[in-house]
Order: structure tokens, then C-alpha cells, then sequence
């Protein structure tokens, strides 16, 4: 026995009406369609559903059964109809990680372009560890990778690295802490608290080796897996910490710190990986344009 969908849905409209005459309104249909209708439909499934009670009909216990699994299937078809009218009416959704490596405000401001295009483009982004993001791309669950380093050449997932820009890390700090700055830079920053940002950031054996290149030796009072929890830290006080040249206007208005110096040797890079060899997605080729153009322009 297969299921009649049409005679579930009658069954569904008389069941949340109570009465035959109010489902026929609501149906466009005579009462009489709708009652040969439920009769066949109860005769195929070998039970009762309804039972008189006045002027109304009443459920059997087996018509609840049967109504709960009608409300899911309808329910799931509405949702349904709504997903799909709602992607292809508005939007075409662009599927993006961001590894969380990559500071939040440089990942906002290199994404920006794909909300602007003529085209509404539903922007869904996930965070994580590169090597977790590069297994959803393999896979085509993500269009994008936005990363602070290209892919490692190590691992078997095929994708292509686009530099999308560099930017000198400058030194930011509280105003309260330049008193305690003493001669030029970057040898002022000997034996200054300093916060450092996690294992997994490109940037941090490159500062590392920036410090020891110059013989300064800080003390290091924290190290921070989120960039804006370091910089948090940093806007009380807590140490200097460096951060991309290119947002020094944000960080320093948004935190109230100031800039220390620049270490111009030391660059915070930003990729996008792709399947493709070339750009092609309009998405990607607005975020590679701008980032070229504006944001790393400098």
C-alpha cells in the first residue's frame, strides 16, 4: 500500500478545522468530494479516524497517531518551499571559513566586497583550525578559505593559495605604559610586558624572531588564541601587543591604545584559498579586487 498524500492533506484540513463543512471552504471543494475522500483514505489504512460528537467530528485514538505524522510532513513541506523560494529569490549563498588564526576585523573588512555586489549574496561564514576548514573545502562545503598563511604543502587537499595582501605589524599599547618606554625602538621594548597571540598564528615565530634579531627581550605576560582578547588585554594595560599596520585607525580608536613603532620586516599576510587555479566566482574576484586595490593598498 502506498500513501495518498491527497487524501492526507483532506484528512490533515478536517482534523484542524473540526467539521467536513469548514475543510470544504478552506479547500474549495462540496462536502460530499471531502467525505468519499475520507472514507477511502480511512478504508486504506484500516482504521478509524474520526468519530461524531455533536456537530464536530473527534479524533480516534489512531487519527492522532496519523495527524502527528501529517503535521510533520506538512510542516517540512512548507519549510521546503520557503528555503527554496528564499535562496533563489534573494540571495546566492557564498560559503566561507575563516581560520581562527585570522583576526576578526581583517576578516570582516576582506569579506565586505562580496556583500556589495549587484548579485545579493548570502554570506555564511564558519571559524576554525585551517586544517579542519581545508577538509570542508575538499569537499565543496565551503567556496573560500580566508587564512594568515598559504596551504600547507604537506597535506592532500587540492587548492590553490591567493595572496590577497600584507600589512607591517606596528606595536600598540596603553598611553599609561610609554612613560615607561626609555630610548629608541625597538630596544625600548626590553623587559616590557608584551602580549603575544597563540601557537597557531602565522605572525608569532615571525615576531619571535623579529625580537631576537634586535636583542630585546620582553616579558612575556600572555599569549591569546583570539586576537580581540588580546587586544582587550591590552587596551587595560596588561602589555604592548602587535597587530596588522593597516587597522592601527580601528585598534586605536576601538581600544584606546597607541602606536609604540613598526616592525616593517615583520608582514601579517591574508590568503584566500580555492579549489580554483584561477578566481572565478564573483564573490572571490570582488574580495581579491578590493583587497588589492583598497584594503592592503598601502
Amino acid at each position: 500500500m502506498s500513501l495518498n498524500y491527497k487524501h492526507l492533506r483532506y484528512f490533515w484540513m478536517v482534523a484542524r478545522t473540526g467539521t467536513i463543512a469548514r475543510a470544504a471552504e478552506q479547500l474549495h471543494l462540496t462536502p460530499q468530494s471531502i467525505s468519499g475522500q475520507l472514507t477511502e483514505f480511512a478504508e486504506a489504512l484500516g482504521v478509524e479516524l474520526f468519530r461524531k460528537s455533536g456537530r464536530t467530528l473527534e479524533l480516534t485514538e489512531a487519527g492522532t497517531r496519523v495527524l502527528g505524522y501529517a503535521d510533520t510532513i506538512f510542516r517540512t513541506g512548507d519549510e521546503l518551499l520557503e528555503a527554496l523560494h528564499d535562496e533563489s529569490a534573494h540571495a546566492t549563498r557564498f560559503l566561507v571559513g575563516c581560520a581562527d588564526s585570522v583576526s576578526k576585523m581583517v576578516a570582516s573588512q576582506v569579506l565586505a566586497p562580496a556583500l556589495a555586489l549587484p548579485q545579493p549574496v548570502r554570506l555564511v561564514c564558519r571559524e576554525g583550525r585551517l586544517a579542519a576548514l581545508l577538509g570542508e573545502l575538499a569537499v565543496h562545503r565551503l567556496d573560500l578559505i580566508i587564512a594568515d598563511r598559504p596551504m600547507p604543502p604537506h597535506l592532500s587537499v587540492r587548492g590553490f593559495s591567493h595572496l590577497l595582501g600584507e600589512s607591517a605589524l606596528k606595536v600598540f599599547g596603553a598611553p599609561a605604559l610609554r612613560a615607561r618606554l626609555h630610548g629608541p625602538f625597538p630596544q625600548c621594548l626590553d623587559k616590557m610586558p608584551m602580549l603575544l597571540p597563540g601557537e597557531d598564528f602565522a605572525t608569532r615565530p615571525r615576531v619571535l624572531k623579529w625580537l631576537e634579531d634586535h636583542h630585546v627581550r620582553p616579558r612575556i605576560v600572555g599569549e591569546f588564541d583570539d586576537s580581540a582578547m588580546m587586544k582587550a588585554f591590552g587596551r587595560a594595560g596588561a602589555g604592548l601587543f602587535f597587530a596588522p599596520g593597516f587597522l592601527a585607525g580601528y585598534i586605536m580608536a576601538q581600544y584606546e591604545v597607541e602606536v609604540f613603532g613598526e616592525a616593517a620586516e615583520v608582514m601579517d599576510q591574508v590568503y584566500a584559498i580555492t579549489t580554483e587555479r584561477r578566481l572565478s566566482h564573483p564573490a572571490t574576484v570582488a574580495i581579491s579586487q578590493e583587497a588589492r586595490k583598497q584594503l592592503f593598498a598601502g
